[in-house]
């Protein structure tokens, strides 16, 4: 079965390479509006019995793209593709997976719903919270990978003798499976968390630190307050270097700047398009599709 990737906005790049990688056909949907503003998408391959790879990442405008897919899965129904797979390296609507307050939807599932269109769903460590599987709120089949295994191996390489840090308990499981890869010590800060802007971070380490490279660990970079804090405290420990290492690099309201004029060095994968995106997870993708 011949397949076509498809590159969606803001992840041409990541597409072109996953497309090499599997030998297939890459092309990007067409998007354009009609006068009153309304989406119009036209899929310039022949895609009727063929494989069908879509992939979108829910950033920088996540409420632009999700339509985007939308409309892209279900044009791909018209025209008849034998298969249909959703590539999500970065997936958004994930963090509101609770009723906080009376009326609010429940984005994870909404979304997970509509997105359930496709025959299969590939995304890189998603940021669950209250739930423990993808298979919990879609309706089609999920496969969730992770870029540990490159991280650790990007440390390997460029990070040799490094601590490895996470920046609160969440983080726990995830950076131990890092540390053991990349044969590091590690430790897990903890963290109390008064506001999506107000974070305390609280350093304590029976590993000597002083004089020491560490790495801070993240799935996603935000804001960047949950590594500003420990920065700065790392640094009065005397730590001879930090370097800030994120799966999905968000970096709202000028973070990665905070972050580098702290003296941090920042890297993330290239599930989303940034300057900091220097290590690639889209052989982690080739190997499932």
């Amino acid at each position: 079965m011949k397949t076509v990737v498809f590159g969606g906005e803001g992840s041409e790049k990541f597409a072109r390479t996953l497309a090499r990688r599997i030998r297939a056909k890459y092309a990007e949907p067409v998007v354009t509006f009609f006068p009153d503003g309304e989406l119009k998408m036209k899929i310039p391959e022949d895609v009727k019995g063929k494989h069908a790879v879509f992939v979108y990442s829910f950033h920088p405008n996540p409420n632009k793209i999700l339509i985007e897919a939308l409309f892209a899965l279900g044009a791909a129904k018209q025209l008849n593709a034998r298969k249909i797979t959703l590539v999500l390296p970065y997936m958004g609507f994930l963090r509101q997976d609770k009723m906080f307050h009376k009326g609010e939807a429940m984005s994870n599932r909404i979304v997970a719903d509509l997105l359930s269109r496709a025959d299969k769903v590939i995304t890189m460590d998603p940021h669950l919270h209250r739930i423990s599987s993808l298979k919990q709120i879609f309706k089609t089949r999920t496969t969730r990978v992770t870029a540990t295994g490159v991280i650790a191996e990007h440390i390997k390489k460029k990070h040799k003798n490094a601590i490895v840090i996470g920046p609160d308990e969440e983080s726990a499981q995830w950076i131990s499976a890092v540390a053991i890869k990349a044969r590091a010590q590690s430790l897990v800060l903890k963290k109390k968390r008064y506001s999506s802007r107000k974070v305390k971070i609280v350093v304590k380490s029976k590993i000597p630190l002083k004089g020491k490279k560490v790495v801070l660990v993240d799935d996603i970079i935000s804001t960047g307050h949950t590594l500003i804090e420990p920065i700065k405290q790392l640094k009065r420990m005397g730590v001879k270097s930090v370097t800030c290492i994120g799966v999905h690099g968000i970096f709202v309201e000028n973070a990665l700047k905070k972050l580098k004029k702290l003296g941090a060095r920042v890297e993330t994968t290239n599930t989303i398009q940034n300057p900091a995106a220097k290590i690639d997870v889209t052989k982690t993708f080739a190997e499932v599709l």
